[in-house]
């Protein structure tokens, strides 16, 4: 039986957000254990990789299904925006920009790796399997790719922009659409398995973290100096900033959105390079960002201490549960030639991020955060990011941001050495 096509066997929303509820109970249960079998698992696999996969093991036995669900869209547009509130209201920006250029330098590092692994893909493919990235015309496989490259660069606005200007067959989008879910969510699932391994990698990479863990150190002692045992009152008013700020920035974001978009030929067009400028959730992303670096200049920052950085950690396993329904392990061998270019498309994007990463001697934090903004966006940028500390969160939002601005100047850009890749003899 397809799992996605059928229906699932559990579609009520109340019952799904149960069993993903369950899924994350029994993680981090098991995985605070300190000796014996599960403390053994959880040294080599990362717990917030079986808060990915559990959920996908669900949708791929037919279980529970994305498609059937809103999960996923209220998690992005309700808990992520209030995680992005809860864990920059204690953001340092000097210390952030004490990084230095390193996390810039491997974002756009990310960035050159897609535009150029998709026409090499083809190239390789083609050597040994032409009719796999063939097609004439609406059905030219390069087309359909686009919308991919349209995802990995920027997002959601991105990929719909390629889409449009591209004109790809929609009877087969779909297809496009399960080659960037598969290959973007198991590269998602490796850099996940490597956040467990950051000091081997460093260590390897000859890293300098100096900076970072200067970071650590200071929003850890600043953390400690202020933590209260928090009370009712603490998480009723923590909740209140948080969805304030959600409620302000989907208000103001569908306004500025469409303003721009009804005023401005160039955002209104999909085919322009501003056209991401009309997409709600950018101005969602951007402003609840913003919230949360304003409340870092108030008494608000304080909140740090009754544990914020925690409470939007929830919002964020949550989100990732939800992320997780959206991979069906049984799709990845469905085409096997396509899903052979994606993986091949994503192993020229780590490679290039690995070589870059070893030459300037950049953390795996920067490899990882700069792949995720791109692969991933706004959805799994932060997620990634808190992995290694909840105060780098915001170093994943700011880059993730960054993509979408690049979008769809480096989309068309791959489009088109795509375009050519499949004419070369």
């Amino acid at each position: 039986m397809d799992p996605i096509s059928a229906e699932p066997l559990i579609t009520d929303d109340t019952i799904v957000f149960g069993l993903l509820a369950l899924c994350l109970g029994f993680i981090f249960y098991t995985s605070s254990k300190t000796t014996g079998f599960w403390s053994k698992f959880y040294g080599i696999v990362p717990g917030v990789l079986m808060c990915y996969l559990l959920p996908a093991v669900l949708a791929s036995m037919g279980v529970i299904s994305d498609e059937r669900s809103n999960l996923y869209f209220m998690a992005s547009r309700y808990l992520l925006p209030a995680a992005l509130v809860l864990m920059t209201l204690s953001i340092d920006l000097k210390a952030i920009a004490n990084l230095g250029s390193k996390a810039l330098i491997m974002f756009l590092t990310g960035t050159v790796g897609i535009i150029i692994g998709g026409p090499l893909a083809i190239l390789l493919v083609s050597i040994f399997s032409p009719e796999t990235v063939g097609g004439n015309d609406f059905d030219a496989i390069w087309r359909g790719l686009a919308t991919i490259a349209g995802s990995w660069i920027g997002g959601g606005a991105n990929q719909a922009a390629m889409l449009e200007i591209f004109q790809y067959n929609p009877e087969k989008y779909g297809g496009m659409v399960l080659i960037d879910i598969v290959v973007a969510n198991v590269w998602m699932a490796i850099i996940l398995l490597g956040v467990g391994k950051t000091k081997k990698i460093d260590a390897w990479l000859k890293a300098d973290t100096r900076a970072i863990e200067e970071l650590r150190v200071k929003v850890t002692a600043f953390t400690e100096r202020i933590t209260r045992v928090p009370t009712l009152s603490d998480y009723m008013i923590m909740l209140s900033l948080a969805f304030t700020a959600v409620g302000i920035s989907h208000f103001f974001g569908n306004h500025i959105s469409s303003y721009l978009t009804s005023t401005f030929e160039g955002v209104a067009d999909t085919k322009s390079f501003l056209s991401f400028l009309g997409s709600g959730f950018f101005w969602m992303v951007v402003l609840a960002t913003t919230a949360g670096i304003g409340l870092s200049f108030t008494k608000a920052k304080t909140y740090e201490g009754a544990g914020a950085s925690k409470l939007g950690g929830v919002f964020i396993y949550i989100l990732v549960a939800t992320i997780g329904m959206k991979m069906d392990l049984g799709k990845v061998l469905e085409n096997p030639g396509l899903i052979a270019v994606g993986f091949i498309w994503i192993g020229i994007h780590a490679g290039l991020l690995i070589l870059v990463a070893k030459l300037i001697k950049a953390p795996y934090f920067f490899l990882a955060v700069g792949s995720q903004a791109n692969v991933g966006g706004a959805a799994s940028a932060p997620v990634v990011a808190a992995e290694f500390h909840p105060s780098l969160t915001s170093v994943g939002v700011l880059l993730a941001v960054l993509g979408y601005v690049v979008g769809t100047g480096g989309a068309l850009l791959c489009a088109y050495l795509m375009e050519v890749a499949s004419m070369a003899p």
